[in-house]
Order: C-alpha cells, then sequence, then structure tokens
C-alpha cells in the first residue's frame, strides 16, 4: 500500500510541475464560470434607440425623456422624418426606433387616444421581441403618470413593426451564426491541427529542407482548407436559403468576397496557434477552447452583446466571428451594400494581416 501512495504521491507532483495541465484543470472552469454568469442573460440595457419626433410638442418631449431616462434605452438621434431609419439600422446605429406622429398632442388631448410607433431591426428577434417589450411598457407607463385617475385604461396604443423580419423567423439569425462557427472551427483548427502534425511526425524538417521557402509551405498547406471552407460556406448559404428560405438581399459578390476574407481571418489565427504549440493535442485545446466558446458566447451569435458588462463588449470587439456575422446579416437580410459594411470589412482585414505578421515572427526554420 505505501507503494500505492508514494506512486499518486509521484503522479501529483508530474501534475502540479505541469503548467499546461493546471491551467486547463483550474484556469479553464474559472473562465468559463465567469463568461456563462455575464454573458447567459434575458435582460438587455442602455440599448441604442432612434426617436422620430413628427410632434415636436411637450407630450412629445416628455415621452422622449421618458424614453431616456429608463435603464433600457439610451436615446442615441433625434430626427424629423423617418426616412432614415433603414441606414440606422444598417449601421447598426440603433435596434429599435418609435415614431411620434404629428397629431400626438392633438389625439391624446382631445379624441383621449393616441397612437405611436415602434420599428424593431428583427433581424435578431429575440431581441427585437426583447426591446419592443420594453418599449411598450414605457409608453404604458407614460400614459399612467400623465392620467392616474383615468378611467379609460389605455390612451397611447403603440404600433409595432418588424423591419426585415416581420414573421420574427429565429433561423435567420442561426443561419449567419451557424456559418461563422463551422468557418472558424474547420479553417482554424484544421489549419493549426495540420501543420502541427508536421511538427509531431518530424515531417517539417523535411519541408524545410526542401527549396520552398516557410511561407509558401505554409501557403500550400492552407490552400486546400480555403477551398474546403469555401464550398462549407456554398452549401450552409444553399440549405438556409432553399430549406429556411432565409432571404439574400444584398449582393452575391460582396458577400462571398467577405466569406473569402473571414476564411483567411481564420485560417491565419489558426496558423498563429500552430506557431505556439508543439503537439496536437495543446493545439485542438487552444482551438477549441480559445475560439469555439468566444464565438459562441461573445459574437452576438446566441446571447445579445448588449445585455453583457461593458469589459465583455469590449472584449467581444478582437473576435473576429462578431465582425462576420453583423456583415452577413446586414448583406442577407438587411440587404447592406459596400457602404454599409467597410467598417467591419477593415477590421476583418487587419486582423487578417495582424494574425500573419505575429506568425512569421514565430515560425522557427530550424528545429529546436
Amino acid at each position: 500500500m505505501s507503494v500505492f501512495f508514494s506512486f499518486i504521491k509521484k503522479e501529483s507532483r508530474h501534475i502540479i510541475r505541469d503548467k499546461r495541465t493546471l491551467l486547463i484543470l483550474f484556469g479553464m472552469p474559472l473562465i468559463m464560470i465567469i463568461l456563462f454568469g455575464y454573458a447567459i442573460r434575458n435582460d438587455i440595457g442602455n440599448s441604442k434607440i432612434v426617436v422620430v419626433d413628427e410632434a415636436h410638442d411637450p407630450y412629445s418631449a416628455q415621452l422622449i425623456a421618458e424614453i431616456n431616462a429608463s435603464k433600457y434605452f439610451e436615446v442615441s438621434r433625434i430626427v424629423g422624418n423617418e426616412a432614415s431609419l433603414n441606414h440606422e439600422f444598417q449601421q447598426e446605429k440603433a435596434a429599435i426606433a418609435i415614431i411620434i406622429p404629428p397629431d400626438f398632442s392633438h389625439r391624446l388631448l382631445h379624441l383621449k387616444t393616441a397612437q405611436v410607433r415602434l420599428v424593431a431591426d428583427a433581424s435578431d428577434p429575440n431581441t427585437a421581441t426583447i426591446l419592443i417589450n420594453y418599449a411598450t411598457a414605457i409608453v404604458h407607463q407614460f400614459q399612467q403618470r400623465l392620467f392616474p385617475s383615468a378611467a379609460i385604461s389605455l390612451y397611447i396604443q403603440p404600433e409595432i413593426r418588424m423591419l426585415y423580419n416581420p414573421a420574427m423567423k429565429s433561423v435567420y439569425g442561426f443561419v449567419p451564426g451557424v456559418m461563422t462557427l463551422i468557418l472558424m472551427l474547420v479553417s482554424a483548427m484544421m489549419t493549426a491541427i495540420t501543420i502541427v502534425k508536421e511538427k509531431e511526425t518530424g515531417t517539417m524538417e523535411v519541408l524545410l529542407a526542401s527549396p520552398l521557402q516557410p511561407p509558401l509551405i505554409v501557403l500550400g498547406k492552407i490552400t486546400p482548407y480555403i477551398l474546403l471552407s469555401f464550398i462549407n460556406a456554398l452549401l450552409i448559404l444553399g440549405f438556409g436559403i432553399l430549406l429556411f428560405q432565409v432571404p439574400m438581399r444584398g449582393s452575391w459578390f460582396l458577400l462571398l468576397a467577405e466569406c473569402v476574407l473571414f476564411t483567411l481571418t481564420a485560417l491565419s489565427l489558426g496558423i498563429l496557434i500552430s506557431t505556439t504549440t508543439s503537439n496536437q493535442q495543446t493545439a485542438m485545446m487552444l482551438s477549441l477552447g480559445g475560439l469555439l466558446m468566444p464565438t459562441v458566447l461573445l459574437s452576438g451569435f446566441i446571447f445579445p452583446l448588449k445585455s453583457m458588462p461593458v469589459i465583455l463588449q469590449w472584449f467581444a470587439n478582437v473576435i473576429p466571428a462578431k465582425w462576420f456575422i453583423i456583415i452577413l446579416k446586414n448583406i442577407m437580410i438587411k440587404g447592406a451594400g459596400w457602404h454599409e459594411v467597410w467598417a467591419e470589412t477593415g477590421i476583418l482585414s487587419a486582423m487578417t494581416v495582424f494574425f500573419v505578421i505575429i506568425s512569421i515572427k514565430k515560425f522557427k526554420t530550424r528545429l529546436s
């Protein structure tokens, strides 16, 4: 029995000395509980709202002030007509708008009834539903404060309109998210594992001794995955459009070009992982833990970023999947063009260049 306990003692020392194992054992659970605890929330606060004030009277001003004072909304713009709403939604400057008609005060005071219109960006149906409920509740609170002793319970009736997705189909949000997730995992994980496999088996040394330069070796390794990822993107788009009737309102050329860009971003991430790891197991753990979880939690795929703490919203900006999902939704569902997605495209391009530069610096032309 003493030999058995000595063996346990020896194994425990091995685990304690292995920093990577300790990181997986204790670091991963802590990261997961923090991310899941803060990311998985149903409430949304401080969402941007555009106000179309066609009334310009004291009652409309009071309603705007009530909306802005709530913890759920922040008035981003007050405009005189609703012609610019589509642009505001495509630029992600707001997710909901309230339109106050010109006869708001007159109808409220003389006819004892009035109407406001609520327009939401329903490309994300869950978020749109929550925001509409918040806005409706604020409107009802406003009318009750104005007429606390009135016999009629409803004076202001909200008229609700869901933009881009009137049927509120959840698949409109899931197809872009699934496409992003698959492209990220296939491109990044398979690239990382393939290059690290060459290191483990010793064939990387043979390749480095060939006439090909190291960048060409890496390019040759990832080229098949570029083609496979592009085929995956076409399959997902085809199934989404044919089976689930997800609309394609924008340019096919622009959409496919953005898919190629994101594939290159994911491949450059995979190359970066391969340059920092020495075995396939570590590469797979980094790919799954460092890419899968952030892509699911912090990209806006499933959980709205607006409901998360500010620090996580800032951290989400370094997740490539966030920007690609915005691009996909804008092009496919909102029919946006280059002028609406150039900023997100620039961010993905900058990330790709950055990952490639770091990978080149870390790439060892000789094996130690």
